[in-house]
């Protein structure tokens, strides 16, 4: 790269107009396409009204959408000196939620802050991708070859899966650990390394299972032979089978879904909004709405891909890593192609800290696309 360049390069990544000019507004389009998608899932699963999910569900997405723009023009050297505070506010709040938390269907997830209810383990998410890239950035090939230099990063992926899991949580506990495990690869560690740990983790999973509470038992039992209890733990996932079957190819129309609209389907607009959205708008719909939700997920991959410095690159692919894991974990339950775990279907399930918290991972990948090009000090950057 020339000095003219470099220079270019300078000027127009740290003046304001400049970073907005380099914020990726096709991105943001999309993420407002799948916010759209959402208010209007939500305003169906409201009997066709605004009231009480989809006007709840605008006025957040507004929120987080200045948030995501705030965050995209912070430096990414800033934010990457935030990155360990930041996993020690979210394990302390982790803690903290075990023992004065809030309870609500049969576990402790929330925590009051401000007013509003929080699940910590959202903020988790995203403070663990930012704490791996920060260890991780600087490392040589020689340092991710060293069992001792891994072990830091791997007791930091352990501690809030354990925590997660004693909520319990089994589902966010599985997709902390699967985005831990993509920066790892990311970052360098060999292939059968992480294996090996699979492995280790299926050895030990019938002894765990003996550990596990009665309804996530339960869970497991029902995802394997839901039929053996119809009108209890397995109603959920049989009324969601029967609402996406009834879609058929194009659907039953807007509002006309009769699994919905008749309250069979149950949580539907949060756990189960993809199945009242299959069967509104049917296979062809649910595909449209997959493709959406694959676009976001390809242009974070794009985003990490050219990004200069390895910190971004780590964080911009645990991010989209993150955001696949929602739809994955919630497509395939749904579906009945894995137990339920009360994942919601991101920007478009009613919630509010877990749109908020993917929200600032969209901000922190977006502030990773406006820097793309900075100088990091990190020994690993591309020439």
């Amino acid at each position: 790269m020339s000095l003219l360049e470099r220079r270019l390069i300078r000027e127009t990544s740290f003046g304001l107009a400049g970073k907005l000019w380099r914020i990726s507004w096709t991105y943001v389009l999309l993420l407002c396409a799948l916010a759209g998608v959402g208010y209007a899932a939500l305003y169906s699963a409201g009997g066709g009204s605004a009231e009480p999910y989809a006007s709840h569900h605008i006025l957040r997405f507004a929120f987080g959408l200045m948030l995501m723009l705030s965050i995209a023009l912070v430096d990414i050297r800033f934010i990457a000196r935030l990155s360990w505070p930041a996993y020690a506010v979210a394990v302390t709040l982790l803690v903290l939620v075990l023992h004065m938390g809030h309870v609500g269907k049969g576990a402790q997830r929330w925590i009051d802050l401000a007013g509003m209810q929080w699940q910590p383990s959202e903020m988790m998410k995203i403070a663990l991708v930012m704490a791996l890239a920060s260890w991780f950035h600087k490392a040589s090939w020689e340092q991710m070859g060293n069992p001792l230099f891994l072990l830091p990063p791997a007791l930091a992926v352990a501690v809030p899966v354990v925590l997660i899991v004693k909520e319990p949580n089994l589902g966010t506990a599985v997709i902390v650990a699967a985005v831990g495990a993509a920066v790892f690869l990311a970052a360098g560690i060999r292939w059968w390394k992480v294996g090996l740990i699979a492995a280790v983790i299926g050895l030990v999973a019938p002894i765990a299972y003996g550990h596990l509470h009665d309804y996530q038992r339960a869970r497991i039992i029902t995802f394997l032979s839901p039929e053996s209890d119809p009108l209890g733990t397995g109603y959920n996932i049989i009324q969601s089978k029967i609402a996406l079957g009834s879609g058929g190819m194009w659907g039953q129309g807007f509002l006309q879904g009769t699994q919905g609209n008749l309250n069979f389907l149950p949580e539907k607009q949060t756990d189960f909004i993809f199945t009242m959205l299959g069967e509104e708008f049917g296979f062809v719909g649910g595909v449209a709405v997959l493709g959406l939700l694959a676009l976001i997920v390809l242009g974070a991959m794009g985003i990490a891909l050219r990004c200069r410095h390895q910190y971004g690159r780590l964080l911009a692919l645990g991010i989209g890593m993150n955001f696949f894991m929602y739809v994955f974990v919630n497509v395939a339950m749904v579906m009945g192609a894995i137990p339920v775990g009360g994942v919601p279907l991101p920007l478009v399930s009613h919630g509010g800290s877990a749109m908020i918290m993917v929200m600032v991972g969209f901000g922190l990948l977006m502030s990773v696309h406006v820097h793309r090009d900075v100088e990091f000090g990190d020994g690993r950057d591309n020439p």
